[in-house]
């Protein structure tokens, strides 16, 4: 029997805790196996479809394969399954939707990454890009340590007052809203871009000594959010340095970056050297952060029994 877990059953049966606890496993993990594939496709008209896979986690007895399709003006904009199969016989254990997996998969590996890189007493946040990936950074960074000051800044003024005013709720903080990514930037310790920018946003001169910053929306070629000069200048860790270079932030700049968080934290490189230095989480997103998301979360649905299956060889 195989379980249709949808963005309800998702939410209702990921915990956070568990979430970050496996997101960081695989991030400290020695690379094995092998190298992720990820394919990506331009349809015709304004969409791309991308495949990824194996996702695959030393100790977890099953794999991912996820299809999306991105349309960046529908709504959502990512639309996809994730599928959960078992390693030994291939069973089809889950269906997952890939638009939620995605979704906190990428916030929480980053609310992670930002949370390691960043200073340690930097409480002040902007965001620049008010979307579901800037919400689960929230939730996760959240999880990880204190948030006392927000700004955020969205291409829509609306998105961005809304994202403002729920996050003031859940937060118990007031929120500021900034007319720009540069008037964003400037207040926070920790800047958070998730965007479809195709032109950079931010420059060096638009930041203050000592700020993190974790750019999400550069996950295929075309996208920029931070300018080369600044990805050179900073010191730049990544998820992985091939995918970096191929379709991410490095695209175009050359070999810039000074090391993958895996290699930060199994402490083989140095993620901050001082107090006062530049950082940029720049992710393109692994095969392996599905399955971080989908195991627990399949887990946790057969044990209520409450998700809906079905019999694909019926």
């Amino acid at each position: 029997m195989t379980l249709l877990l949808t963005r309800t059953q998702i939410t209702r049966h990921l915990d956070l805790d568990a979430a970050l606890a496996a997101l960081r496993t695989g991030f400290a993990a020695a690379p094995t196996g092998p190298r992720p594939l990820r394919t990506h496709t331009a349809l015709p008209g304004p969409g791309t479809a991308t495949a990824l896979l194996p996702g695959l986690i030393d100790g977890t007895p099953a794999y991912t394969v996820k299809v999306n399709a991105k349309f960046p003006g529908a709504t959502p904009a990512l639309r996809g399954v994730v599928c959960l199969h078992d390693l030994t016989e291939g069973a089809l254990l889950a269906v997952l939707d890939s638009a939620t997996v995605t979704a906190w998969r990428t916030g929480l590996a980053a609310a992670l990454a930002t949370h390691v890189l960043a200073p340690e007493c930097a409480d002040r946040v902007s965001i620049i890009g008010a979307g579901a990936q800037a919400r689960m950074v929230l939730r996760g960074l959240g999880r990880l340590r204190a948030v006392r000051r927000l700004t955020v800044h969205d291409v829509d003024p609306q998105r961005a007052a809304a994202f403002a005013a729920e996050q003031g709720r859940l937060l118990g903080i007031t929120v500021e809203v900034a007319a720009d990514p540069r008037s964003a930037a400037a207040g926070g310790g920790i800047v958070v871009l998730a965007t479809w920018s195709r032109t950079p946003l931010l420059d060096l001169a638009d930041l203050r000594p000592g700020t993190h910053l974790t750019s999400l929306g550069v996950d295929e070629p075309g996208k920029a959010e931070l300018t080369g000069g600044l990805l050179r200048e900073a010191r730049t860790v990544v998820d992985d340095l091939e995918l970096a270079q191929e379709v991410g932030a490095l695209k175009g700049h050359g070999p810039v970056a000074d090391a993958t968080f895996g290699e930060v934290l199994r402490g083989e490189r140095a993620g901050r050297e001082d107090g006062a230095q530049l950082t940029v989480y720049a992710p393109v997103g692994l095969p392996w952060q599905d399955l971080a998301l989908a195991w627990p979360t399949y887990r946790a649905a057969c044990a209520a029994g409450d998700a809906p299956g079905v019999d694909f060889l019926a």
